[in-house]
């Protein structure tokens, strides 16, 4: 979802989500900053972020087992 800094569509809770999950994602690049990580924590309660940074970590190993085993994406049903 790149261009969900734009979309007005999001609640300040759901972009302080979105922000958490491109900062987890691309933690190899940069470290999560602590403006993102202040963000976040305003939105959410410790419980709750490490069950959504646990659920990022999971959704991001699954896009990495697929990537390396060229796992096709399903077209149209």
């Amino acid at each position: 979802m790149p261009a969900w800094q734009e979309a007005p569509f999001y609640s300040e809770r759901e972009r302080a989500a979105l922000a958490w999950a491109e900062s987890v994602t691309l933690v190899g690049e940069q470290h999560v900053p602590d403006a993102v990580f202040e963000l976040t924590s305003q939105h959410f309660s410790a419980p709750e972020l490490v069950s959504l940074t646990m659920a990022i970590i999971a959704i991001n190993a699954w896009n990495r087992l697929g990537i390396a085993f060229r796992t096709p994406v399903a077209g149209p049903r």
